[in-house]
């Protein structure tokens, strides 16, 4: 699979690059977080990552002063499984390196089918910060050379915590998994719950 860097112009249209911010803290903070083998960790709220000085900073400067939640996604991943969005951008904030399998969200279907073949592949270096647009598809990262990831998300309050109600107003409503998380999975994942709308090839960052 070929990889791009987040330093490429194709990156553009997907997310941009976070300058300016010092997330030293956060990122300390991170490596007192689990990383497991062969499964992936998310957890969408840290106190003490939210405790750290430059939250104040994130929420105002890159959240325009609203409520937002810190978290992190570790672990140990080559696959795609699927991809999600929300109606607003994610900062992903890589401790370590890492590769991040992005698309738009324009190229999915009427009926929110979507072909993984439209998808881009960026390292994401460690030590940089990114947004991720509200208008792309992303998942978990993978591994970078083989190696295990850690990287710190950041999102409006209450993201991707679980639902407490039902909703059956649109079509879309059928691929909201959680709060503000519309996710489209791949058959060949088998996640519970999930829409598998994706077609073609749950892709691999190895192959």
């Amino acid at each position: 699979m070929k990889i791009l860097s987040v330093n490429d112009p194709e990156f553009r249209k997907y997310g941009k690059i976070i300058r300016g911010i010092d997330f030293s803290n956060i990122s300390k903070v991170m490596g007192e977080m689990p990383c497991p083998d062969n499964e992936v960790v998310y957890v969408p709220s840290i106190a003490k990552m939210e405790e750290c000085p430059e939250a104040k900073q994130i929420a105002e400067s890159l959240y325009g002063g609203m409520p937002i939640e810190i978290g992190y996604c570790n672990g140990d991943n080559v696959m795609l499984n699927a991809v999600e969005y929300h109606r607003d951008s994610e900062i992903n904030i890589a401790v370590t390196d890492c590769i991040m399998i992005w698309g738009n969200l324009a190229d999915v279907t009427e009926d929110y089918t979507y072909d993984t073949s439209k998808m881009v592949a960026f390292h994401l270096p460690a030590g940089t910060a990114v947004e991720c647009y509200a208008t792309t598809l992303h998942y978990a990262p993978c591994n970078y050379n083989g190696n295990k990831f850690r990287v710190v998300v950041v999102l409006p309050k209450g993201t991707n915590t679980d639902l407490d109600f039902k909703v059956d107003a649109t079509s879309e409503d059928k691929l909201l998994f959680a709060r503000n998380k519309w996710l489209i999975g791949h058959p060949d994942a088998k996640i519970e719950g999930a829409f598998n709308g994706l077609i073609g090839k749950n892709l691999n960052v190895n192959e």
